[in-house]
């Protein structure tokens, strides 16, 4: 396995594009448009620039890296020599099962499909596909060059040899695979998402201002990031559409969205994306400011 095509060019996919790269594969990053590749290639760069001034790279790796890269914004082209495929379009049930469906009219027969989906059914996923067996959840973490977790979903038809392999290759890039089953949120979101929500209530609540709710997560349970900073960094539509995914696999009540996440979505307040959620967020600052909505709430 050595031809690896990526679709989605976002923060986790040009990370996974960078990850591959670094580690000698070849990469086709595909995304609908070229100003879109073109943002993340810049992105890889600047990311390759920041691990050359920390040493862990050198000129010639970054060099490399960027050399093993490719981008198209055709998917057929694209996908048509791929061993593996790694999607990493939006968190949208409709969007990847269309694109399964259509990965599965124009891959080669043996490729393996891998799904970056959070929280969606990789089983659900598959059946879109006439290759079932060859589906998998290859759930990076963000940012994907530095984090070591992939947790590996299998769903119900998931071969032991698919599962086998992207365990291996999974190692291979220096990470650290998880198998797991297939269910709403899988490991990570499931135990994740329930206590971002309830940091949310907390807020919504008047218990505790957004600092300080921060703090004592960071302060009292070790966390290195605050559950509503976590939450921007993430993306809060992402958190609502994996919550919405839990309510509606569980039905249970414990799932649901905080009425504040719902209506700051809607607001279009999505975090550190579009420049506010909890906190707001300026180009080139380091330094975390309340948003002025919660500012001396508590």
């Amino acid at each position: 396995m050595k031809n690896i095509t990526v679709i989605g060019s976002g923060t986790m996919g040009n990370g996974i594009a960078h990850t591959f790269a670094q580690h000698g594969f070849t990469v086709v990053l595909v995304d609908i448009n070229e100003e879109a590749l073109n943002r993340a290639i810049q992105t890889i760069t600047a990311n390759l620039d920041r691990q050359l001034k920390k040493g862990a790279i050198d000129e010639q790796l970054k060099t490399s890296t960027l050399a093993n890269i490719t981008t198209l914004t055709n998917l057929e082209t694209a996908v048509k020599n791929a061993d593996l495929v790694v999607e990493a379009a939006t968190e949208n049930r409709e969007i990847k099962l269309n694109l399964f469906k259509q990965l599965s009219g124009c891959c080669k027969e043996d490729a393996i499909l891998a799904s970056n989906t959070s929280s969606i059914s990789i089983t659900e996923i598959a059946a879109a596909t006439k290759t079932p067996g060859n589906v998998i959840g290859m759930h990076f973490m963000n940012p994907v060059p530095m984090m070591k977790l992939v947790e590996v979903i299998r769903g119900y038809a998931t071969t032991n040899a698919v599962t086998q392999t992207i365990m291996e290759l999974a190692r291979v890039l220096d990470k650290s695979p998880v198998e797991v089953n297939d269910y709403p949120g899988f490991v990570a979101n499931r135990i994740l998402m329930p206590m971002i929500n309830e940091a949310i209530y907390t807020l919504h609540e008047g218990v505790a201002g957004v600092e300080e709710i921060d703090t004592v997560m960071k302060l009292g349970m070790a966390h290195p990031m605050g559950p509503l900073q976590l939450a921007d960094f993430i993306g809060l539509d992402v958190c609502l559409a994996i919550l919405n995914v839990l309510y509606n696999g569980f039905g249970n009540q414990k799932y649901a969205p905080c009425p504040l996440l719902v209506n700051m979505v809607m607001a279009g307040h999505k975090g550190i994306k579009s420049g506010s959620g909890f906190y707001k967020y300026t180009a080139g600052s380091r330094e975390l400011v309340v948003a002025e909505k919660f500012i001396g709430r508590a």
